[in-house]
């Protein structure tokens, strides 16, 4: 057997079987799952698909691109851990990386840009003196922390 997205092994509407009336065609091809692991040693294969065109299939990565909603902010961060799947434990106990899954990556990238747009340092309890910045500056800050 292969894989393949045909609608044939699906019942009618009425809960009918329905007859096998050909065979699978190249077009209904279905490919196994990317499987897709955390790891600092990088690897994308190269898929060719339907036009002589070609995917491509992550199999390791450590960096994705994560958004910020609330500050309409994305960057390009390290994915450091995967902590939970909702839909199985073992996924997160092998490092698979899924859409949906909950992952753990580093804030530097989002730091930096609080600290540009609103002039706050996350994760410092002291306000250290910085240099002096032109008064348009400090009304354009002034207006984003109201």
């Amino acid at each position: 057997m292969g894989i393949t997205r045909s609608s044939f092994s699906k019942r009618r509407a009425t809960g009918g079987k329905q007859n096998k009336w050909r065979k699978k065609r190249k077009f209904e091809l279905g490919r196994p799952e990317a499987g897709t692991k955390l790891s600092s040693h990088k690897c994308v294969k190269r898929v060719r698909v339907r036009g002589g065109n070609y995917k491509f299939r992550a199999m390791r990565l450590d960096h994705g691109t994560y958004s910020w909603a609330s500050e309409h902010c994305t960057r390009k961060v390290r994915i450091l851990d995967v902590v939970y799947n909702s839909t199985n434990n073992e996924l997160v106990r092998t490092q698979t990386l899924v859409k949906n899954a909950i992952v753990q990556v580093d804030a530097t990238p989002f730091k930096a840009y609080y600290l540009q747009h609103y002039d706050i340092d996350l994760g410092k309890k002291k306000i250290e003196d910085r240099k002096p910045r032109s008064e348009l500056v400090q009304k354009k800050i002034a207006a984003r922390q109201v």
